[in-house]
This record gives structure tokens, sequence and C-alpha cells, in this order.
């Protein structure tokens, strides 16, 4: 069978005339890693998905990687990451914005960014689709770095950038803080939400995707502290950090974007060596679940900032 795309918005294809619960040929299989390493971001509609074969379609693209805490994990598909709105941890992931409550508010980020090595991408499908809210945005990196000018690209190939993990988002340099108050249950540090304390990492400000070559802008919001040595490519501290501010104005602009509005059968596949993401949340109360799995990343894109 041969696959047909259609267009999203600005960035990624849905996927056409597939069905979770058809045979996986191999010339099926090598048509959906060229489609996922072509355009990024691939949405499938109408399906019939169960923890099973969410988890038998993601190991198409490589092995699985469990999370680390148990407690957000199914117990008989341990390989699954249950992600829910509208229920008791609602708590620790509400924040008011220009005095708006919301829950479930995550920045423009890649996944584990923080770590040096990134997962290679995650499928999500929808449970329970929210009333209200509950959109995932994404965000093409390897777009946002062709539309710089040649001057900015050259001289982005000379620098390196450090991100440095925090549970206060209002610590965080380079998010949108404009009318942003922390939760009354909003953590403080990592180990309130049983994360280890992550040393720095850094990364190139343009990377290269390990296995389709296409260079990706190296720069997401969240995390994001500075630029290594500025000095040393003839930047200021004040530059690096209006390059930084230019940069991050860059990845915000809606022609790198995608928004998905959740219906019930929708799955999303998306590229975190490529492709960044957010959620723009829901109001309290709201019910949203969504299942995810993680595919393992397999190489190390940044490195770990320890002793220099």
């Amino acid at each position: 069978m041969t696959l047909t795309v259609k267009p999203l918005d600005n960035i990624g294809v849905e996927i056409l005339n597939f069905d979770i619960n058809q045979p996986y040929t191999d010339e099926l299989k090598e048509q959906l890693r060229a489609l996922w390493y072509e355009h990024g971001v691939l949405i499938f509609r109408n399906q019939k998905i169960n923890p099973k074969n969410q988890i038998e379609f993601s190991r198409i693209f490589g092995p699985l990687e469990m999370h680390p805490l148990k407690a957000t994990t199914s117990a008989e598909y341990p390989e699954l990451f249950e992600l829910e709105n509208g229920g008791d941890k609602d708590k620790h992931m509400t924040a008011s914005y220009k005095g708006e409550t919301i829950v479930g508010r995550l920045d423009w980020h890649i996944d584990l960014h923080y770590t040096g090595k990134p997962n290679h991408g995650a499928v999500l499908t929808s449970v329970e689709v929210a009333g209200e809210g509950g959109l995932t945005g994404f965000g093409d990196l390897a777009k946002a770095y062709e539309a710089l000018d040649d001057e900015t690209k050259a001289l982005i190939e000379k620098i390196e950038v450090a991100y440095a993990f925090s549970m206060q988002r209002r610590n965080m340099r380079y998010v949108d803080l404009e009318g942003y108050e922390p939760g009354p249950y909003s953590p403080k540090k990592p180990a309130d939400v049983r994360f280890p304390n992550f040393p720095e990492s850094v990364y190139p400000a343009v990377m290269t995707h390990p296995i389709s070559g296409k260079k990706v802008l190296g720069i997401v919001e969240q995390f994001l502290d500075r630029v290594i040595t500025p000095h040393k490519v003839g930047l200021s501290n004040d530059e690096a950090i209006d390059l930084l501010k230019r940069l991050v104005a860059h990845t915000r602009d809606p022609q790198f974007h995608y928004f998905h509005k959740w219906e019930e059968g929708d799955m999303v596949l998306w590229d975190n060596w490529r492709a960044m993401h957010c959620a723009t949340g829901t109001p309290p109360g709201v019910r949203r679940r969504i299942n995810r799995t993680t595919i393992e990343g397999n190489h190390t894109l940044g490195r770990i900032l320890m002793d220099e």
C-alpha cells in the first residue's frame, strides 16, 4: 500500500490511507520512516488505537525508552507513559498566565534536552479529549534554520549554547514571563518531583540530524541559558544575549508551527531531533488523557558541562 500525504498548517503532514491495525510489511515500515525524516511531524486520524498497537507501531521507528517514574506508567504496559489533566496531579501543574489559571502549560522544548542525549521521538494518542484547550504545538527547527539569513547562519555555526535545568519557570531566562505567576504548589526544585539535579548541557547552535543530515537550529526557549565563551567568536556578552533573544523570537514565528487540536482516534508522531513542541494546557478541572510512547535516542547530540 502506498501512503499519501496532506500538508498540515505550515509544517508536517497528515498521513492518509493508513490503518494502524493493518499488517506492517517491510515496504510500509520503510515508507513510514522515510516520511518521518522528510517531514518531522506526522498526523494520523480516525485510528482504532489501543496500548498494544501503539507500542507495536512506535517500534517501527526504533527501540522504546521507558519512563524513569513508575507512577506515570501503565502497570500492564510499562512502555506507555500516561499524560493526564483533570486529576490529582493538577495542583503541581497549575499556574496563572495574564490572570488566567491554566493546568499543564509547557513552553517550547525538546525532550531530555537537558541531558545531552534527547530521545529520538515520540508517539501521542488521544484517550480522553479535552473539552476546552489541550492543544499540542510543534515547531520545525530545520525550517527555522533554513529561513535564517546567511550572515546569521555563518555566525551560529561557530557557537555553542548552554541549557540549565530549572523547575521554577520564573528563573528561565528566555521564556515569556509576562503576566506569569506560579501556582501555590508549583515545584521549587527537582527533588520536589523526584528528579535529580541535572548538570548543564551544551549543544551546537546548529545541529546536524544524525539520520537525515538536515541542519537544525539548536535553540529552544525552555532552559536556554547562555552562549558558551562568546568572546571566542568575537561577541561581547551583551551581543550574545541579544543574539539568543533574536533566535528565540525567530523560533516563535508561526510559519514554523503546527498546533494539533485533539480528536478521538488521533495519533501524532514527531522527530524530537528536529521538532520542538509545547502544550497550551487546560482550564482547571478539564479532563484530558494522552498515551505516549517514546523512541529511544541512540545518538548524543550535546554534552554535559561538568568541569569546563
